[in-house]
């Protein structure tokens, strides 16, 4: 991103961190099936368990930890949960290298590691709101965008090389590894001169009395809120959507269509590159036309690229028009996210953030799961052309639940009262 826009020296730490994870996980992507497969044998059942089940038990396990963690130091969170999923992975090569890898703790670590990520997320997303002032948010974003995209690009044909040197083992390792990094870079940060998240005393004891029903908390915050929970609805949609589709894609490129996996890796890496320029036109695009609208734009062009996918053929022609698609679509995601991650924190009263991320992300990964069970059965029925087809109609109306007004923003000494 712009390197005129200086962030501070602890936001250098926190990237850096962040960016070493992300590619970590990205050289292990596809990691855990292929041991499935390839060590244990397993069978296409199993694969998908471990898939889906990791997933939605994850997200379960993080539903306390967000009302839990909101009036804690949130740096303290975002370490811990880097090393429990630097001490979760490590199992893996260890359990391989003694002969004792079984698919129960492949199934346990995925549930592990996915209700860590959703935690350190929720912690990451408040701290960053302490971190820095608010006209400096979509910077940061915009950041972390550019640098998601960039891994995407590169992880996983690095991984590729080291699973055809080493084995799939090896890439959790370095997974693992990354984690052991992001912990010491967020450690690194030190302390920060404002409030860095801290909570005052008070706060924390009542933290400490959290009622069962504070779980709700972070969902009823983004219900109550007229702009926050059209946002939500679209996003879990359309994130559910696009990936319950994914699978299907695969299916019809590499099988009836006939495309080789090369050629599969190819229409999916290309078009990453629009990802990176989409994060460097968010600040400008916004400087320009206001944040409000460019998130309705951007969100709305996102949801016109998928249902082109219904015509995808054999042969060249069928390549590029992926290509083409994948490439539109991940432009307009790359401008969306930033902005709406940034648009998300400035909507969020200052002690909502940690229960509202965790509650958004909890949501988006459970909808996801819901919505690739559903559309295997649809494609099933109907074909995986017609099941891709029927989700790019659905996206098209998508855009009717972006928030069409933008409201006034809550302030740190009135977080939004009426909202719980």
């Amino acid at each position: 991103m712009s390197g005129g826009h200086r962030l501070g020296r602890r936001f250098g730490w926190l990237w850096a961190a962040y960016g070493t994870s992300a590619l970590g996980t990205w050289l292990a992507f596809g990691a855990f099936p292929l041991i499935a497969v390839q060590v244990l044998r397993a069978g296409p059942a199993e694969v998908a368990a471990l898939a889906s089940v990791g997933a939605a038990v994850g997200a379960a396990v993080a539903m306390p930890l967000g009302p839990w963690m909101e009036f804690r130091r949130k740096r303290p969170v975002m370490i811990a949960t880097d090393l429990v999923r630097f001490a979760a992975l490590l199992t893996i090569p260890a359990a391989f290298a003694l002969g004792a890898l079984t698919f129960l703790q492949l199934l346990l670590v995925s549930i592990v590691v996915a209700a860590a990520d959703i935690t350190f997320r929720a912690a990451s997303g408040a701290y960053l709101k302490t971190l820095l002032p608010p006209e400096d948010l979509l910077a940061a974003n915009a950041r972390f965008e550019s640098t998601a995209w960039t891994t995407t690009i590169i992880g996983p044909p690095l991984g590729g090389v080291m699973i055809g040197l080493l084995g799939p083992v090896a890439t959790v390792l370095a997974d693992a590894v990354s984690y052991l990094l992001s912990a010491l870079g967020i450690r690194a940060m030190g302390s920060l001169g404002r409030s860095g998240g801290e909570a005052p005393s008070s706060e924390r004891r009542a933290a400490a009395r959290m009622r069962p029903r504070d779980l709700l908390d972070g969902w009823r915050y983004i219900l109550a809120d007229a702009t926050l929970r059209p946002l939500f609805l679209n996003t879990a949609l359309f994130n559910g959507l696009v990936m319950a589709t994914s699978p299907l894609l695969a299916v019809l490129m590499l099988g009836p269509l006939g495309f080789a996996p090369w050629q599969y890796g190819l229409a999916f890496a290309v078009p990453s590159v629009g990802g990176l320029l989409g994060a460097r036109l968010a600040r400008p695009l916004v400087a320009r036309f206001g944040q409000h609208q460019v998130l309705v734009a951007a969100g709305t062009l996102r949801a016109v690229w998928p249902v082109g996918l219904t015509f995808l053929g054999p042969g060249t022609a069928g390549l590029l028009l992926v290509i083409g698609v994948e490439l539109g679509l991940i432009l307009c995601c790359g401008i969306f996210n930033p902005v709406h991650a940034t648009y998300r924190l400035q909507r969020t009263a200052p002690d909502r953030v940690a229960r509202t991320l965790t509650a958004w992300t909890v949501t988006t990964r459970a909808q996801t799961a819901l919505l690739t069970a559903v559309w295997g059965v649809l494609a099933g029925l109907l074909g995986a052309r017609t099941a891709i087809g029927l989700a790019g109609a659905l996206l098209l109306m998508t855009p009717l639940l972006l928030p069409r007004r933008e409201a006034a923003l809550p302030t740190e000494r009135d977080p939004a009262p009426n909202h719980v």
